[in-house]
């Protein structure tokens, strides 16, 4: 990543603002136009806004805009400890002032953008978690370092963020993200089942990493075939 630590936030919040005014406009216009964008097109618009987004700030910050993610490039040591509170607290900032941006635009309407359990809470725990970790997973697939590499890193992270939405949206919201969901609950003041977001997405994002060193590990008994010793 390049630039100074204050630029890299300033792009983490700014890029977490657009992520969470974006997504957050999409709900509230399906909703008041009777569902005109659709599950589908709410989705798209997530996973659109990621993508695009990869590509404006990734060179500058990593583009993690999401708590989580940066908790997991640390825990699989792509990223500084010392970096993960400020990198999660401008994450935070942007998204609380993605859902101030909201009531501006939207008065009354930032209810409706809060992530909230449409089942079970355990139903809807397992399946932030398994969002989390299938999202965190294709990042670490798709990534050097602790910023997305190649052409394509953009549109496998955007495709993720897309697909989670439909599978998991009409169960646990998909938020997938700590600070998604801490951002319309602190404007609208709603918080009880808030924890959800803040754990799942966390515990997820941590098994991704587990996942993903066992899958890059050397086996200790290569295949007949694939020695590197062919003499």
């Amino acid at each position: 990543m390049t630039g100074s630590l204050a630029c890299r936030l300033v792009a983490e919040a700014f890029g977490t603002f657009v992520l969470v005014f974006a997504g957050s406009s999409a709900i509230v216009v399906d909703h008041q136009t009777d569902g005109a964008l659709g599950q589908v097109g709410v989705a798209l618009v997530w996973g659109l806004t990621v993508l695009a987004l990869v590509y404006a700030i990734g060179d500058a910050s990593g583009c993690h805009l999401n708590p989580a993610v940066t908790l997991g490039f640390s825990a699989d040591g792509r990223f500084p400890p010392a970096e993960v509170a400020p990198y999660a607290a401008s994450q935070c900032l942007g998204a609380i002032l993605g859902s101030l941006g909201i009531g501006l635009v939207f008065p009354d309407a930032v209810g409706l953008t809060v992530t909230a359990p449409s089942g079970g809470l355990a139903q809807s725990f397992a399946m932030e978690v398994f969002l989390t970790l299938y999202l965190m997973f294709v990042i670490l697939r798709v990534s050097s370092g602790s910023k997305e590499r190649g052409a394509m890193a953009g549109v496998a992270v955007g495709g993720v963020i897309a697909a989670n939405a439909l599978c998991g949206g009409p169960v646990s919201g998909a938020s997938m993200n700590p600070a998604r969901s801490l951002g319309p609950a602190l404007v609208s003041g709603r918080f009880d089942t808030l924890w959800i977001y803040l754990v799942a997405p966390c515990l997820g994002a941590l098994v991704a990493v587990l996942v993903h060193r066992f899958i890059q590990a050397p086996p200790s008994n290569p295949p007949r075939g694939h020695s590197e010793d062919r003499s």
